[in-house]
């Protein structure tokens, strides 16, 4: 017999969901196209994206191809068909190809600069915080994820280490849509467990720890 994990009406109404609790995933994901394509709203698009992925890591990763004689040869490859229906386009009493322009805009490109330049600096400030020490539970969880990802990171390539992040970012939003219920008791449990063990820790050992006096920011 399978097992049975508790829906949210088990728990009466006020029940706490691990993840975007009152949002939905397409909002937490930031909802337009994008949050189409890694929720599989449209297969064929998502199958595409997944493709050329998966393409760009074969080329890279298995063939060994690097990045400039790739781009060269797809260049010379676009001029090629652009060349050939160009000058064939005549004999056949057809309209040549029409390119189309591609014009980014000063305002988008200092938009995206303004908003790369703030989430750097947000990132920056908030591992500076976390390194103060200022709370201990944070800054443990931050240096173990470091570790985990720093021996992931020695044991496979770069290349390899973006197209395992892109395949978590593109498969796992869509399975917890489908299994959230199961997923939500199984990372509430966990929660519960992280929890008590961290703080038995703490009492046992953090709490021994001298520390010295911590500075108030004045503003």
């Amino acid at each position: 017999m399978p097992p049975r994990f508790p829906s949210n009406s088990d728990h009466g109404p006020h029940v706490a969901r691990p993840y975007h609790r009152h949002k939905s995933i397409h909002r937490l994901l930031g909802g337009g196209k994008a949050a189409d394509v890694l929720l599989w709203k449209n297969r064929n698009v998502s199958a595409g994206v997944l493709a050329g992925a998966t393409l760009i890591w074969f080329l890279f990763e298995v063939v060994e191809y690097n990045m400039v004689p790739l781009l060269c040869q797809i260049a010379i490859f676009a001029m090629l068909v652009i060349f050939i229906a160009s000058n064939a386009a005549p004999l056949f009493d057809i309209a040549p190809p029409r390119i189309p322009q591609v014009v980014i805009s000063e305002h988008a490109f200092r938009e995206t600069a303004l908003t790369v330049r703030y989430k750097l600096e947000k990132a920056v400030s908030l591992l500076y915080d976390i390194a103060c020490g200022k709370d201990l539970k944070k800054f443990l969880l931050v240096v173990g994820s470091l570790l985990v990802l720093s021996v992931i990171g020695g044991s496979c390539s770069f290349t390899s280490l973006l197209y395992l992040g892109f395949l978590c970012a593109h498969t796992l939003p869509v399975l917890y849509q489908r299994y959230e219920p199961e997923v939500d008791h199984l990372v509430a449990r966990g929660g519960e467990d992280i929890k008590k063990f961290y703080e038995k820790i703490d009492s046992n050992v953090l709490n021994k720890i001298p520390r010295g006096p911590v500075k108030t920011k004045f503003r």
